[in-house]
């Protein structure tokens, strides 16, 4: 048998990496110690969290996908919940797969979210009480009609009906609208710890209509997915509270940008995304339009849906773009990577953003990409470099960029997207980006834990000194002040 010293005779920690590797043992930190160390890195407990989205799983909401499955990667148990899209068509496998693990709140119609607030209310009408004035209180100032609040309140009873079930430890919600006050009823109801991710633009937009600096407060820690997104987050609420406001940034999964090709010598491009107002594609068929009056070879790929496509098939034929703009309509997520790798580069002309996720799935595909100035993109993009940026709106500069990446080499295109390539996988590398979140649902569970214990921790009763006698056990009277004033019948004799 191998003795435990022969077995940890070469084995020490690497601290510039954190893991056990082979090398000579290091006198001042014992074997044992470091292996302990060690195993308490990297053997962690497993943890259970509720991610609580409004609509879940979306083709628009993969990165939410991909945070989940790297958490359960790292040993954790995720337990889904939705506010409604059971009966959306799913066209990604594993968005199908999600669909089938997930709870939805509003499927089986009024009775359980009635069932649940009366059995919140018999069991702890006082919180249930309390919770009613938070809601009312931010209810009359939100931008929706008080009615939908106390819809939210029911939905809260049956989240926290399930999570006491299932014995989880953290709620955390993605967006910072209705997710992210639902998720903070359930925790004035009496549920656990919670969190919630911003990712923008619609939160910073009407921060105050969403009661924004509220569930920050009231939340134990908030991520943004960018600085800048960070900042703004941080104009709403005071200093104090600036620590609770944390960077994660959205992953990329490494079965995504596995093998990539290089960029094809032709000058196609592809936009993906929304068909809406903030994400610029109008402005995009106004600059291939002046593109194609300069005599200027292209193809556009449109791949998304939304309430603009209409517009955007009007103005198409408007300018005789047919044959050179293609509308796919949705796509799933291989669609999208066949996509941009059929292009040389993606072009995203935002208006309004928070930071695109297809911008770094295009990078991490070795396209560069043509973007505009806006919220988290220049954290990510530096022009010249992986693509190039223009000021959001104009419609030359937009023009200007895409000519020249229309005109560049393909050694310069090949390039680009290396760096390109190389800076997404810096910065969004999914298991990376999860562990961070481990992290910090870790510490708020902790925290939590001694909050809890120290709370519910019974005072020590101070030492009184026995009396010495008893005159009386049932009415026990006073004791005279001097001793010799009782007799010697009266004193006990044992």
């Amino acid at each position: 048998m191998i003795g435990r010293g022969a077995m940890l005779e070469n084995v020490y920690l690497d601290r510039s990496s954190d893991i056990l590797t082979d090398g000579p043992i290091d006198q001042q930190n014992p074997p044992e110690a470091l292996l302990a160390t060690s195993l308490k890195t990297h053997f962690k407990s497993p943890i259970k969290i509720a991610y609580l989205v409004n609509r879940y799983p979306a083709i628009t909401h993969s990165f939410i996908r991909r945070e989940i499955l790297a958490l359960e990667r790292l040993g954790n148990e995720i337990l889904r919940i939705s506010i409604r899209g059971w009966s959306e068509q799913q066209r990604d496998e594993r968005d199908q797969q999600e669909q089938l693990r997930t709870r939805y709140v509003l499927r089986d119609g009024a009775f359980p979210l009635i069932e649940a607030f009366l059995r919140t209310a018999i069991r702890n009408p006082l919180r249930l009480a309390k919770t009613i004035m938070l809601l009312l209180r931010i209810g009359w100032r939100t931008d929706r009609p008080l009615h939908v609040h106390f819809i939210y309140l029911f939905e809260a009873c049956r989240i926290l009906q399930w999570l006491k079930t299932e014995n989880v430890q953290h709620l955390h919600a993605h967006f910072g609208t209705n997710s992210a006050e639902v998720a903070m009823l359930v925790h004035e109801l009496g549920g656990p710890r919670w969190s919630f991710t911003v990712h923008g633009p619609e939160e910073f937009d009407k921060a105050r209509f969403i009661a924004l600096s509220e569930k920050i407060r009231r939340a134990v820690f908030v991520v943004a997915i960018s600085s800048f997104g960070r900042g703004q987050l941080l104009r709403n609420i005071p200093h104090d509270q600036w620590s609770k406001v944390r960077v994660v940034h959205c992953g990329i999964e490494p079965d995504f940008w596995a093998n990539s090709v290089r960029a094809p010598g032709t000058p196609r491009l592809v936009c993906v995304g929304r068909l809406c107002e903030q994400k610029g594609q109008m402005l995009l068929i106004e600059s291939m339009r002046r593109l194609f009056d300069r005599g200027t070879r292209f193809d556009l790929v449109i791949a998304g849906d939304g309430e603009m496509r209409g517009e955007l098939e009007e103005l198409v034929d408007r300018y005789k773009l047919r044959s050179h703009v293609r509308i796919t309509g949705w796509v799933n997520g291989n669609q999208v990577k066949e996509e941009i790798s059929a292009a040389r580069a993606l072009v995203l002309p935002s208006f309004s953003e928070g930071l695109p996720v297809v911008l770094m799935e295009a990078m991490a595909l070795g396209r560069p990409v043509i973007s505009t100035f806006v919220a988290g993109i220049p954290e990510l993009v530096k022009s010249g470099e992986e693509g190039w940026l223009v000021p959001a709106g104009d419609v030359a500069a937009l023009s200007d960029a895409i000519e020249k990446c229309l005109g560049a080499s393909p050694d310069v295109i090949a390039d680009m997207g290396e760096r390109a390539r190389t800076r997404a996988l810096q910065r969004h590398d999914v298991s990376k980006e999860a562990t961070t979140l481990d992290e910090m649902f870790r510490a708020a569970i902790d925290e939590g834990r001694r909050l809890h214990a120290k709370s519910h921790r019974r005072p020590v009763p101070a030492l009184v000194e026995k009396p010495r006698w008893y005159p009386n056990m049932l009415f026990p009277r006073s004791r005279p002040a001097n001793d010799e004033a009782i007799s010697t019948e009266a004193a006990p004799t044992g």
